[in-house]
């Protein structure tokens, strides 16, 4: 459980910051929009460009352009604490000891001051409302042969966050390898992305997924024949950290941006946008519980980036590439 946050302070912002910023992200493109604008109102001096795909296309990206010695980024958005931990561990990220986190939980923080958590993005499952007539309450309810068939998810050979939650429930003494083969055996799918499943769902191809919990969600107070499921036994859940490239050629810059999206006014946004925030406090969308309510699946994050690639193998060797 997360208990116990409180509002956090805008008062450190850093002051007088100018000129070009570039932010590469896998935050959806029409949300990330909206940041900028918001964050542009804060501090109008600051020209925002933005380079948006998934999180594995945006650190392939700059591994390739970190290899040919530089990169235009300045800031990360990404939604994956484990390609976080890795470039940290390469020297390519920028401390910042002064970043506003009082009153944000410290799991979301890096000790080292390097990324910091900007909302939580759970993981559970969505099912279509016209094929379903018993909503699914567990995780395990997807292992019935006729759940399993009619299943599709996110790989994490695309998804930040399936790595992550890949990752988690392998590390979980009730699920593991052997929750995933009964999956297969039954017959359940995956794709690339969170977005592809929840269009196979929303569409009727599948009747249920396992996805982030804002993608459907807010599908459905959109209209669409869809609904979430916050599984029982818990959800795994990445905090889609922000950090600063070491290197940035405008860090006063880069820090306002980080400052920003860890304020009151962007948890504030965060939450408008569908997701959960990071502090009790803030007014939440219709289906979203406040933090303090949730059930995190806990997981070691080393042993998580030891074994990645042999998590995705083992995911690729069940479920294809």
């Amino acid at each position: 459980m997360i208990a116990g946050l409180a509002l956090a302070s805008v008062s450190t912002f850093a002051l007088a910051q100018s000129g070009p910023l570039t932010i590469y992200t896998s935050q959806p493109t029409e949300q990330m929009d909206t940041i900028v604008s918001a964050f542009n109102e804060a501090y109008p001096d600051i020209e925002v460009e933005v380079f948006r795909s998934g999180t594995t296309e945006v650190v392939n990206r700059l591994q390739a352009e970190f290899a040919a010695g530089s990169t235009p980024a300045d800031v990360l958005l990404i939604a994956d604490a484990v390609a976080m931990t890795r470039l940290k561990a390469d020297g390519r990220l920028a401390a910042y000891a002064d970043a506003p986190v009082e009153g944000l939980p410290s799991a979301v923080i890096d000790p080292d001051m390097t990324f910091f958590g900007t909302k939580l993005i759970t993981t559970g499952i969505v099912y279509n409302t016209e094929l379903v007539d018993t909503p699914p309450t567990s995780w395990m309810d997807l292992t019935a042969p006729e759940a399993a068939a009619s299943l599709t998810m996110p790989s994490p050979l695309y998804s930040g966050a399936a790595v992550y939650h890949v990752g988690t429930m392998v590390q979980q003494p009730e699920f593991g390898w052997d929750y995933y083969e009964t999956l297969a055996e039954n017959g359940a799918i995956a794709g690339r992305g969170n977005g592809g499943v929840l269009e196979a769902v929303a569409r009727g191809e599948k009747a249920y997924g396992i996805i982030v919990d804002f993608m459907p969600l807010n599908a459905k107070a959109d209209g669409s024949p869809v609904d979430f499921v916050f599984p029982s036994e818990g959800v795994s859940a990445i905090t889609e950290p922000v950090a600063i490239v070491e290197g940035t050629d405008n860090m006063e810059a880069a820090q306002a941006f980080v400052d920003w999206t860890l304020s009151e006014a962007g948890q504030r946004l965060s939450a408008a946008q569908g997701y959960i925030p990071l502090i009790d406090g803030v007014e939440l969308p219709e289906g979203r519980p406040a933090p303090s309510q949730l059930t995190i699946l806990e997981a070691d994050l080393d042993q998580m980036i030891a074994d990645d690639e042999a998590n995705k193998r083992a995911f690729a060797d069940l479920f294809g590439g």
